[in-house]
């Protein structure tokens, strides 16, 4: 049984930090046991802590997935309408510079 799903309004004003469930389950429409599944199998497109015996998630990491870009000024999360989720190519995307890579391997002495 899936729990029903919150509005985008419900998500917008969702404290910092949210339980895996039953806030995110809700937010994504899943069942209690999806969640949890997805979570032991590091399935979920966001990081999720363990905080005792339960499990959270940070509420932009969320907003980010689902497609709720925050404000520049980082002062409130704002649905843009029409714009698809997840899709680089759709009209306002301008990609950044490229990323250098940085090499971690330490060189033995």
């Amino acid at each position: 049984m899936t729990a029903p799903a919150l509005t985008i309004a419900e998500i917008l004003d969702l404290p910092a930090v949210v339980p895996l469930w039953p806030t995110v389950g809700k937010a994504l429409g899943q069942a209690e046991s999806t969640i949890y599944q997805l979570a032991k199998e590091g399935r979920l497109p966001f990081e999720c802590v363990r905080l005792g015996r339960r499990r959270y998630v940070r509420t932009v990491d969320l907003h980010r997935f689902l497609g709720l870009v925050p404000q520049e000024t980082g002062a409130a999360p704002t649905y843009q309408a029409g714009a698809s989720a997840g899709n680089d190519e759709g009209p306002g995307y301008q990609p950044g510079p490229p990323v250098g890579q940085v090499s971690t391997s330490t060189a033995s002495r």
